[in-house]
């Protein structure tokens, strides 16, 4: 597969793993919850374009039925555009990444999933040699285990993207894909929905990939990454990886403590951990091409099975503070009526926000940025 989901400009780096889907919404609206600019609005220009496209998805074997029913309800989704043209990936260091890929909650979720789900995970592992635990890490790094879905209309997400023209090519094959996934019968328009930018169910998969990876594990006659099982989903992340060249029996890699290492030496962060990899760490990066990605989904897998945290602690940050550092200034921040948005290390837009409001109320200049001294007047 040519183009990986880190360049359709998902994946969880760029969206703060899975934050770019809202929590799936039970019952019969699946709009239901979402941001009045993810609603459809009209724009005569969208309109014309449809119009003008629905010729070049006949040529691509897309019937009148088909795109009718799938348009009937589709519209211009303003969030789209601005979400897409506002998505600059936000920095983040290793040690940033994997303290919320491999979270206490994510990694005692993932736990729980693989006790509920184990019989399916280790049949797909005997099926299609992915290990058990990989399968299951991916599904908490694109979805948290199911629960970020996404519930927007995928045709209106990526016809409004098509449309808005960035990307425009890429989004309108992904929008052939989407209405040749309707046409077979594998779902229908109201119920295919996914993140703002089309990617959908369990695992993340935007419509291409389904059209060549998906699987029908459940042998319903649906490929159905959608429902609230997630055998399908996971069958097809499975297949997804075996298809790209999984080795049977391999591990991902795993942290270097010295010795002879077997498979290839990284470093991704100056001054952290270093990790020895095999092949089936490339593998994973055709699910998302960073190398961040491709070792958060081989940390957690080895925490949800019961491996314990990296072992090699990671340098202080550009600002001189070390992860318990910055968590004691969240922690400070947070008593001080600052709010942060939780106490895990990370200093991403709430603490900064939190950082520039108590300077402001201090008098202090406002640099919205953390440092040793700021967390001494904090007490």
């Amino acid at each position: 597969m040519q183009i990986t989901r880190r360049e359709f400009g998902l994946g969880a780096i760029a969206a703060g793993l899975a934050g770019c889907t809202q929590p799936v919404t039970r019952g019969a609206d699946a709009s239901i919850g979402l941001p009045d600019d993810l609603r459809p609005v009209r724009n005569a220009g969208y309109d014309a374009w449809v119009a003008g496209f629905r010729s070049r998805a006949a040529a691509q074997g897309i019937s009148s039925a088909t795109f009718d029913r799938a348009f009937r309800s589709a519209g211009f989704l303003p969030g789209v555009i601005s979400r897409d043209r506002n998505q600059a990936e936000f920095s983040r260091t290793l040690e940033d990444y994997l303290a919320i890929a491999a979270s206490d909650e994510r990694v005692s979720k993932g736990r729980a999933a693989y006790s509920r789900h184990r019989s399916t995970l280790e049949a797909l592992q005997s099926r299609y040699g992915v290990d058990a635990q990989i399968i299951c890490a991916i599904w908490g790094l694109e979805s948290f285990y199911g629960e970020r879905r996404g519930n927007v209309p995928v045709i209106s997400a990526t016809s409004t993207l098509a449309y808005e023209g960035r990307r425009g090519q890429f989004f309108e094959s992904q929008l052939i894909a989407a209405l040749k996934i309707i046409q077979s019968g594998d779902i229908d328009p109201e119920h295919m929905t996914g993140s703002w930018a089309g990617a959908m169910g369990h695992t993340q998969f935007i419509p291409t990939s389904y059209l060549a990876f998906a699987v029908d594990y459940t042998g319903d006659g649906r490929r159905d990454i959608w429902s609230e099982d997630p055998t399908d989903s996971l069958a097809s992340t499975a297949a997804y990886l075996a298809k790209n060249g999984w080795v049977r029996g391999t591990r991902w890699g795993e942290e270097y403590l010295g010795g002879t290492p077997s498979g290839s030496l990284i470093q991704p962060q100056p001054g952290g951990p270093r990790f020895a990899v095999t092949r089936n760490f490339s593998v994973i990066k055709r699910y998302n091409n960073s190398d961040s990605y491709a070792i958060g989904v081989g940390h957690l897998s080895d925490r949800i099975v019961g491996g314990g945290p990296l072992r090699t602690p990671f340098p202080p940050d550009r600002y001189g503070l070390t992860k318990d550092d910055r968590m004691a200034l969240q922690a400070r921040l947070t008593r001080a009526g600052y709010d942060t948005g939780g106490v895990d290390g990370v200093l991403g837009p709430n603490s900064l926000e939190a950082i520039e409001a108590y300077q402001r109320a201090r008098g202090l200049p406002v640099t919205g940025q953390p440092s040793q001294e700021l967390l001494r007047m904090l007490g």
